[in-house]
């Protein structure tokens, strides 16, 4: 964990400096049309707020906030920064009623901080984990209760989740709607790479999708088998029940619409962890990258206000 009473969490200008250095490493750059070098110009004069610079190329105003998940948040900078190094160091998650009491905020406005950073961690790649000489193993899992149903008796009242992990690598987890050898057969093919050992349970479900990997392995649980050499589902089931007891003991509460950003937050810290060799720094900086060119908004954005907007 780092200093959490380090200058970038407790000053606007050390704040500013830090985003800065993550995200315009080469100096800065304009979001509106990209000029960079002599073509930005710091405004430092009285009558402008700190951080703002202006574009000689299209002739406007950003800071460095200006394209990101931070965009027109009233919040300061260095509380955002505070926020995301906690919910990137925490191995279960840290619950927005923790930011509320730590930043000394709104609970409203630490459940929406919270929201805005999981966007930022979402992983936008498009390409499949695993590959040569690889392991993935892939399993679903299910959790809470459907809307309409007071307890969840089986598996059909319960959200899936579908989770993909290569072994000493990436998770990637997708809430479905239903689980069908269709659906997750469409996830698979989009986030696997066929070059891989492919390691699942017994359910039939898989064996089609098995069938184009370069090897498939069957550990059956029916049978009381959870480990025939590196025929085993361990890696994703320790993944699920880190995400689990998250979900259950930090959490608590999820609406359906929110699971997948949930999932987004717990696939990240699952990827960027200590095992991998991953520092404490280097997560927070991760998702600090990662806050470029996502909003979210729960209210209709006035589009001459966004175009308006300093950040």
């Amino acid at each position: 964990m780092a200093d959490l009473t380090a200058p970038q969490f407790t000053d606007e200008t050390a704040a500013r400096a830090a985003l800065e250095a993550v995200r315009w490493p080469n100096g800065p750059v304009c979001p509106h049309c990209g000029s960079v070098d002599d073509n930005v110009t710091k405004m430092e004069g009285k009558a402008h707020r700190p951080g703002l610079y202006h574009c000689k190329g299209c002739r406007g105003q950003f800071s460095v906030t200006v394209g990101t998940v931070y965009e027109r948040s009233k919040i300061p900078l260095h509380k955002w920064l505070f926020a995301t190094h906690l919910l990137a160091a925490g191995k279960k998650g840290t619950s927005a009623h923790q930011i509320h009491r730590m930043l000394g905020i709104t609970y409203k406005s630490a459940w929406f901080m919270c929201h805005r950073i999981r966007e930022a961690m979402k992983d936008t790649s498009s390409l499949p984990i695993g590959g040569g000489g690889k392991h993935i193993e892939a399993d679903e899992t299910y959790i809470g209760t459907k809307k309409g149903y007071n307890k969840a008796r089986s598996t059909h009242h319960k959200h899936a989740v579908f989770t993909l992990v290569e072994r000493s690598g990436k998770a990637r987890s997708f809430h479905v709607d239903k689980v069908t050898a269709k659906r997750l057969d469409e996830i698979m093919r989009a986030n696997a790479s066929i070059e891989s050992t492919l390691n699942t349970d017994e359910a039939l479900r898989y064996v089609k999708m098995g069938k184009p990997f370069a090897k498939y392995q069957v550990v059956n649980h029916g049978k009381g088998q959870y480990g025939l050499g590196d025929h085993t589902t361990n890696s994703v089931e320790g993944f699920f029940s880190i995400f689990k007891r998250g979900m259950k003991g930090v959490y608590q509460h999820c609406g359906e619409q929110h699971l997948q950003r949930y999932l987004a937050e717990f696939d990240f810290r699952y990827s960027n962890r200590a095992k991998l060799g991953v520092t404490d720094k280097e997560p927070a900086d991760k998702a600090l990258k990662g806050i470029e060119g996502k909003r979210l908004t729960y209210r209709r954005i006035n589009e001459a206000s966004k175009a308006a907007s300093l950040g």
